[in-house]
């Protein structure tokens, strides 16, 4: 096939262990997927149907690294997430197949300009400004779910600069991965390359020029990111 302009680089996140990458499709993230989390946020985790909402590809930062501090915010917040990767696709799936749906594994950091998130709540206007920005999701190297299997509890949590900020266990989702998979894939037809971030526990906070997060999922990898002025 011949482009009309160049063409540009799928976006790619590697895969540990293996000489071949991992191509991005599309990230969904579901939101609100953590009791305390939602509390904290202002809202009554009360198991209602689940939302979602998506960042583009190339919002993704493979293995993370030092990144410039986002434009256009005042209140970066971190948000730390368990990244299941879609290796077969599939519309309507059961949730006892979900899990033949994925490949693998990743931890990642959903980077929200809460700022610009706030103001579009009080709008009634979408998120993505706020939500899908450039670089705003490192994700960690996938881990294949034949060498891990797939993980329903551990420690998943985020120091800033040492400290840990934010911290909870697998096991306090609200909704599943398998439910969240079968539910998502009844109004989009997942496909291979698809990469769902399943929500962030309890303790988001801003995130300043110069700070150094490492993120950690048990059993499934690390994320180290550090913002310059």
């Amino acid at each position: 096939m011949q482009y009309v302009i160049e063409a540009p680089e799928p976006a790619t996140v590697p895969v540990e262990g293996e000489a071949g990458v991992f191509p991005v499709r599309r990230i969904w993230c579901v939101g609100r997927n953590y009791a305390e989390h939602a509390r904290e946020m202002g809202h009554d985790p009360d198991r209602e149907p689940p939302f979602f909402f998506a960042k583009p590809a190339t919002a993704v930062v493979p293995g993370g690294g030092t990144l410039p501090f986002p434009v256009q915010t005042q209140d970066l917040h971190h948000e730390i997430e368990l990244v299941v990767a879609i290796g077969k696709g599939g519309k309507d799936i059961a949730e006892s197949e979900a899990l033949n749906h994925v490949y693998g594994y990743a931890i990642g950091l959903d980077m929200t300009r809460r700022d610009i998130q706030a103001v579009a709540k009080k709008m009634g206007r979408p998120w993505e400004l706020s939500k899908g920005f450039d670089q705003s999701a490192p994700i960690s190297a996938i881990v294949p779910a034949a060498r891990i299997g797939h993980p329903t509890k551990g420690k998943i949590e985020v120091s800033v600069n040492g400290k840990v900020q934010q911290t909870g266990d697998m096991n306090q989702m609200i909704w599943s991965v398998p439910e969240s998979i079968a539910f998502l894939s009844r109004y989009v037809e997942l496909l291979p390359g698809d990469l769902i971030m399943t929500g962030t526990p309890a303790g988001v906070s801003a995130v300043k020029p110069g700070d150094s997060l490492h993120g950690t999922c048990e059993g499934v990898g690390e994320i180290r990111v550090t913002y310059t002025a």
